[in-house]
C-alpha cells in the first residue's frame, strides 16, 4: 500500500510539473486546473502516506534520509498550496513541482530500508528539533524561488524583451514575497537551530561541538541574518534575491552532508 501511494503521488507531481510549464508558456485556465488539481491530490496522498510511514515508524522516520526527503518535498508542496490560495502564482507552481518530484524522486533512490533510530535519539528534543527546522528549509527554498522568478523578471524588463512566461507578478510584489518567505523561514530555521543544540545536549552532553553540519547551519543562518538586516537599512530586489540564493545554496550543501557526509550516529546533531 505504501509504495503504491508513493508511485500515486510521484505521478501526480510529475503531471502537475508538466501542467504547470505549459501553463506558464502556452496554456489556459483548464491546464491551470489540471496543475493545481494534480498538485493538490498528490499533496494529499502523500498526507495519507506520510501519516502511516510515522505511526508504523515513529520517531525513526526522522532519522532516514528517505523519510526527510519525503517530509521535505511534502512541506514545499503544501506552502506553495497555501500560498497560492492567497496569491496567483502559476510560475511559482513551475519551479516548485518539479522540485518536489526530483527530491520524491531522490527519495525512493536513497531508500535503504526502515532506519533504527539509535537510543539516544529516543527523546522529544527530536521532533522539536527536526519540525521547525524542516518547515523553515521548505519556506526558504519557496524564497529561493521566488528569488530566482526576480531575476527572471528583471532581466527581461531590463532587456525589454516580450514575455516568454505568462502571468509574471510585478517585481514589487515578488521583493515582497520573499522577504516574508525568508523571514518566517529565519524563524523556524532558528528555531530548529536552538531545539537542535538542546538535543546535542541531551544526547552527547555538549551544545556544539564543531561537527560539519553544525558549522554549515551556522553559516546559512548568518547568510539569511545578514540579508533581513541589510534589507532594514534598504536591500532590496536584486541584491536581496541573489543573497537569498546563496543562503539556499548553503542550505543544499547542509542538508546533503546531513545525510552523507557523517557519521549515522551523528547526523541529526
Amino acid at each position: 500500500m505504501a509504495v503504491l501511494l508513493f508511485a500515486l503521488s510521484l505521478a501526480l507531481t510529475l503531471l502537475a510539473a508538466v501542467a504547470f510549464v505549459v501553463d506558464v508558456t502556452s496554456g489556459g485556465e483548464r491546464v491551470r486546473r489540471v496543475a493545481l488539481g494534480a498538485l493538490g491530490a498528490a499533496f494529499a496522498i502523500e498526507s495519507v502516506a506520510l501519516v502511516a510511514r510515522f505511526a508504523s515508524a515513529g520517531s525513526a522516520a526522522l532519522n532516514s534520509f528517505h523519510d526527510q526527503l519525503s517530509l521535505l518535498a511534502w512541506l514545499l508542496v503544501g506552502c506553495y498550496l497555501a500560498l497560492q490560495a492567497r496569491i496567483r502564482l502559476d510560475v511559482l507552481g513551475a519551479l516548485v513541482s518539479p522540485l518536489a518530484f526530483l527530491l520524491m524522486l531522490s527519495s525512493y533512490l536513497v531508500y535503504s530500508g526502515t532506519a533504527v533510530l539509535p537510543p539516544e535519539l529516543r527523546t522529544a528534543w527530536l521532533p522539536a528539533h527536526v519540525a521547525p527546522a524542516f518547515l523553515g528549509y521548505a519556506i526558504l527554498v519557496l524564497a529561493s524561488c521566488v528569488s530566482l522568478v526576480y531575476l527572471l523578471q528583471e532581466r527581461r524588463l531590463k532587456a525589454k524583451r516580450p514575455a516568454r512566461l505568462r502571468r509574471l507578478p510585478s517585481l514589487e510584489t515578488l521583493d515582497e514575497l520573499n522577504y516574508r518567505c525568508v523571514a518566517w523561514g529565519f524563524a523556524l530555521f532558528t528555531v530548529g537551530i536552538v531545539t537542535g543544540a538542546l538535543l546535542a545536549k541531551a544526547t552527547w552532553g555538549a551544545f556544539w561541538s564543531w561537527e560539519p553540519v553544525q558549522v554549515l547551519s551556522m553559516l546559512a543562518w548568518l547568510v539569511y541574518a545578514v540579508l533581513l538586516q541589510a534589507r532594514s537599512l534598504g536591500w532590496r530586489g536584486r541584491r536581496a534575491a541573489t543573497l537569498t540564493l546563496a543562503g539556499f545554496a548553503l542550505l543544499l550543501v547542509t542538508l546533503l552532508s546531513l545525510n552523507l557526509g557523517l557519521p549515522h550516529g551523528r547526523a541529526l546533531g
